[in-house]
């Protein structure tokens, strides 16, 4: 080929590429000037991950709310550093002899940190989950993964008798000293701990009754002593707004909870999905498994006046030859999938401190920890640390910050780590399922656009509207041209109306018109 004609098709690519760019741009524009966006801030970055360089850059290098695109680096990092193979291991042991069927001594199950001690669990060993998510409740699409929630529990309580335990003359604990329970995630207000059966939550589904004024219906899930649920709502009129809530919440001498249940929900609606976070997942677990162990043929005889545990007493009996069941988890990128697919806030939110007390052995400072780790893990990568900071593992921290550079090239290193098609599976398809299910739908983009979303919205009470103080979509996408690019795109600081189409929803959509026009760049 002669050089000029060369000359010739690289200048001819050249300006193709500028003028798909200047397209871009201009749709990008044609965006941001709606009267919604007036006194909103974008930060825009799309990255040539066939090129190592920058085809767009708004606002790159300043500092953006990216709510729960967060969850990339916290998911991101935990599989690098414990590897996509981890599994976690639940045992349960009997602190004490076992003589004719008679446990003389407690039966301990000692948490792991599992995130998925529920009905996620399929029989081929992956994890499922729903688009949205029932920790997210309160809204019609909101569903709960369909199977029992304590299905794991009731597992062990029948390895349990399969070794002969027919009587437990002791008390039945949960050890969840692996880290400290109590901490709540800054999303659905759900307790952190090492133990997770359902994830920390009881579903109570609610719809309407016979007639306006008729007590609702209420179906609870797992149904256990722990929790005992009081119907004082009633049905409201038709096309009236639900306003269901825990109008008063009593803990009882052991440790279960009376929750009363006030509001009203329209006749005329379907039933819809509502999470009771419960205060303590150790005694929830406890009150489950000995609810499972009965269910099991094992009965259950514990002392009279029981005292608190003696931990380190307890633990000398955590040997192989006293374990009587165990539960293996799926390989960690199962988790990692159910995470960043439907923005799973609690699973996130435990990552730090199961990463700081599985690899530091950290105990009570293993939040910390597991963040050290994370930032040795993001300076071995080069990233520049100055562009992020972060202080929880979901997004909701009032110091999370990124900005669209950093983002995009820490998507960048994670393309080439030997893992990444793990992660890049794990994330939300646009159109098709997760957190992105329904955005951009019908657009050329849709299927073609992996990503993790992001919403941080409070009430505007002077208004009466939602600010949406932080909304972000970043990941990958294959272009309609072949070329590969990681992508950071954040908007922050929108006031919606409170009235019609889910507010976040709004700018979400936005989101993703700018991504279906990236879809489209040379």
């Amino acid at each position: 080929m002669k050089r000029a004609h060369w000359v010739g098709i690289v200048i001819l690519a050249m300006a193709a590429a500028a003028a798909a760019q200047s397209s871009f741009a201009e749709r990008v524009a044609a965006v941001l000037a709606r009267p919604l966006f007036r006194h909103a801030t974008f930060g825009i970055e799309l990255y040539s991950l066939d090129r190592n360089e920058p085809l767009f850059r708004l606002n790159a290098d300043q500092l953006f709310t990216p709510a729960s695109t967060t969850k990339l680096l916290t998911e991101g990092s935990a599989l690098a550093l414990l590897g996509p193979q981890f599994r976690f291991h639940t045992r349960v042991f009997a602190a004490g002899t076992i003589k004719k069927g008679e446990l003389r001594g407690d039966l301990v199950l000692v948490a792991s940190g599992d995130p998925d001690l529920s009905s996620r669990l399929r029989p081929d060993g992956t994890l499922a989950f729903e688009n949205e998510d029932h920790a997210y409740d309160g809204s019609p699409y909101t569903r709960a993964v369909p199977g029992d929630p304590l299905m794991v529990l009731a597992e062990l309580a029948h390895q349990v008798a399969a070794r002969g335990v027919r009587k437990i003359k002791g008390r039945v604990l949960v050890d969840v000293n692996l880290f400290p329970e109590g901490e709540r995630e800054l999303g659905t207000g759900t307790v952190i701990s090492p133990i997770c059966v359902n994830d920390n939550i009881v579903d109570v589904t609610i719809g309407p009754g016979a007639a306006p004024g008729a007590p609702v219906t209420i179906h609870v899930s797992p149904a256990t002593a722990y929790a005992r649920f009081v119907n004082s709502a009633v049905t409201g009129a038709p096309n009236s707004k639900p306003s269901i809530r825990w109008a008063a919440d009593q803990r009882e001498a052991d440790g279960s909870h009376v929750i009363s249940i006030g509001g009203s929900f329209p006749q005329g609606t379907a039933p819809i999905l509502y999470a009771y976070a419960v205060p303590e997942p150790s005694r929830f677990a406890e009150m489950a498994l000995e609810q499972e162990l009965r269910a099991a043929g094992i009965a259950l005889a514990p002392p009279k006046k029981p005292q608190a545990p003696d931990w380190p007493a307890l633990e000398r009996w955590y040997t192989p030859g006293h374990q009587v069941a165990e539960h293996v988890s799926p390989p960690f990128y199962e988790d990692v999938k159910v995470t960043l697919k439907v923005s799973q806030n609690l699973h996130a939110s435990m990552m730090p401190w199961v990463v700081g007390a599985t690899l530091s052995h950290a105990g009570a400072n293993a939040e910390q920890a597991g963040f050290d780790l994370e930032r040795s893990f993001l300076e071995k990568a080069g990233l520049d640390l100055s562009a992020a900071s972060q202080g929880d593992g979901a997004g909701g921290a009032q110091s999370a910050f990124f900005t669209p550079d950093f983002m995009v090239h820490y998507l960048a290193f994670i393309a080439r780590q030997p893992d990444f098609s793990l992660f890049y599976r794990a994330l939300p398809i646009l159109g098709r399922d997760g957190t992105l299910w329904n955005i951009q739908v019908l657009s050329p983009a849709a299927g073609h656009v992996h990503a993790k979303t992001g919403t941080f919205a409070a009430y505007d009470a002077l208004n009466r509207n939602l600010m949406v103080t932080g909304k972000g979509l970043a990941g990958y996408m294959t272009t309609l041209s072949g070329h590969h690019l990681a992508f950071a795109l954040y908007a922050n600081r929108v006031s919606v109306p409170m009235d019609g189409p889910d507010p976040a929803e709004i700018v979400g959509q936005a989101l993703g018109e700018i991504a279906d026009a990236a879809y489209e760049v040379e």
